[in-house]
C-alpha cells in the first residue's frame, strides 16, 4: 500500500518539505511505502517546493525596513517571486508586531522590477501570507508602466477585492476600526473586483489592473510537481495543514487535495496542527492528541506518530 504525503506547510512549525517528511517517516512505520509531494497554494511557501531561489534582491520589507528576498530565474526565462519574502506577515513579526495600516506591498514591485532587468521573459508572482492590505498600491507604484512581460498571478484564495479587508486584515492584526480605514482605502482604488482579486491584501487585484492574469496558485504547482501523476500511483493521500478552517475549502491546499483525489478516486487522510469549531473538512489533529504545549514543541515527532496511528487504526493497511 502506498502513500502519496502531499502536505501543505504548519505555519510557525514545519515547512511543506518537513511535514511531508513526518508524514512519510509515520507511514513508513505503519508498514506502508511513501512518496514526499510538499505542495503550496501561492502562499507562503510557494517557492520552496518549487526548488528555491536562485537570485537574491534587496527590497523595501512590509513595515519599510530593507530585507533580502530570494526569487527563481528559470533557464527557459520565467521568473518566480514569492510575495510573502518580500511582505511577509512573518517578516513583520506576526499579526502582534505588524502595523496593519503601514504595511506596504512595495517590496513585492520592486522583486518584479528587478526580474524585468534580470531579462525575465515572464514572471509569476505567487501570492499570499503578506502583512500589508493595500491593494497592491505600492508594489504597482515600484513596477515599469507598461509591463514589458506578461505577469502570472498565483492566487492563495478566491475571495473578492473588497474581502482582503474584512476576511483577511484581522488574521494581520487589524483591529475592527482599522479595517474599516483598510476597506475605504480597497474601495478608492480602480481595480477588477474578480475571484482571487482580494489574496494578499488585494496585491492581486492591483497586479490585475496592470494587466496580471490571476490564476489558482495551487493549480500551478500542483501541474508543476505533476500532481496528477502521482495521485495515479497512490492508494492513500495525506494532507494537511497547520490550521483546518473555513479558509482550507477556499484555494488552499487541502481542500484541493482533496478535490484532486476524489477525482482519482483515491482514499485520503488528514491531518492537522488543530482544527477549528467552524472547520468544514474532518481531520486528525495534533492539538487535540497531544496538548498545545506538546504539539508546538515537537511537531514533526508528533505529526508522525499521528500518521502512523491514523494509518492503523482508521483505514485498512496492508
Amino acid at each position: 500500500m502506498h502513500v502519496l504525503a502531499a502536505p501543505d506547510k504548519f505555519r510557525g512549525t514545519l515547512s511543506a518539505r518537513e511535514a511531508a517528511a513526518a508524514i512519510a517517516a509515520g507511514a513508513a512505520r505503519a508498514g506502508w511505502t511513501a512518496v514526499e509531494l510538499p505542495l503550496a497554494d501561492g502562499g507562503e511557501g510557494t517557492l520552496a517546493v518549487l526548488g528555491g531561489g536562485n537570485r537574491r534582491t534587496t527590497v523595501t520589507g512590509p513595515l519599510g525596513d530593507p530585507v533580502e528576498a530570494d526569487w527563481l530565474l528559470e533557464e527557459d526565462g520565467t521568473a518566480i517571486v514569492e510575495a510573502a519574502l518580500a511582505c511577509g506577515l512573518t517578516l513583520a513579526g506576526g499579526p502582534e508586531r505588524n502595523d496593519p495600516l503601514a504595511a506596504t506591498s512595495r517590496g513585492v514591485g520592486e522583486l518584479v522590477s528587478a526580474a524585468i532587468a534580470e531579462g525575465a521573459a515572464r514572471i509569476v508572482v505567487a501570492v499570499g501570507g503578506v502583512a500589508s492590505t493595500d491593494g497592491g498600491a505600492a508594489a504597482v507604484e515600484a513596477l515599469p508602466t507598461p509591463l514589458p512581460v506578461p505577469l502570472t498571478v498565483a492566487c492563495d484564495v478566491t475571495a473578492r477585492f473588497l474581502d482582503a479587508a474584512e476576511v483577511f486584515a484581522p488574521q494581520k492584526g487589524a483591529t475592527p476600526e482599522q479595517v474599516l480605514i483598510l476597506r475605504d482605502r480597497l474601495s478608492r482604488l480602480d481595480v477588477p473586483d474578480i475571484p482571487g482579486s482580494g489574496a494578499a491584501g488585494g496585491l492581486a487585484g492591483g497586479l490585475a489592473a496592470v494587466g496580471g492574469l490571476l490564476l489558482p496558485g495551487f493549480d500551478l504547482v500542483a501541474d508543476r510537481l505533476d500532481l496528477a501523476e502521482h495521485l495515479a500511483g497512490a492508494d492513500l493521500v495525506v494532507t494537511g495543514e497547520g490550521r483546518i478552517d473555513a479558509t482550507s475549502v477556499t484555494g488552499k491546499v487541502v481542500g484541493r487535495v482533496l478535490e484532486r483525489a476524489a477525482a482519482a478516486g483515491v482514499e485520503t487522510l488528514v491531518v492537522a496542527g488543530e482544527v477549528a469549531a467552524n472547520a468544514p473538512i474532518g481531520a486528525l489533529s495534533l492539538v487535540e492528541r497531544y496538548g498545545p504545549e506538546r504539539a508546538l514543541a515537537e511537531t514533526a515527532k508528533c505529526l508522525a506518530e499521528l500518521v502512523e496511528n491514523g494509518l492503523a487504526t482508521s483505514l485498512k493497511g496492508p
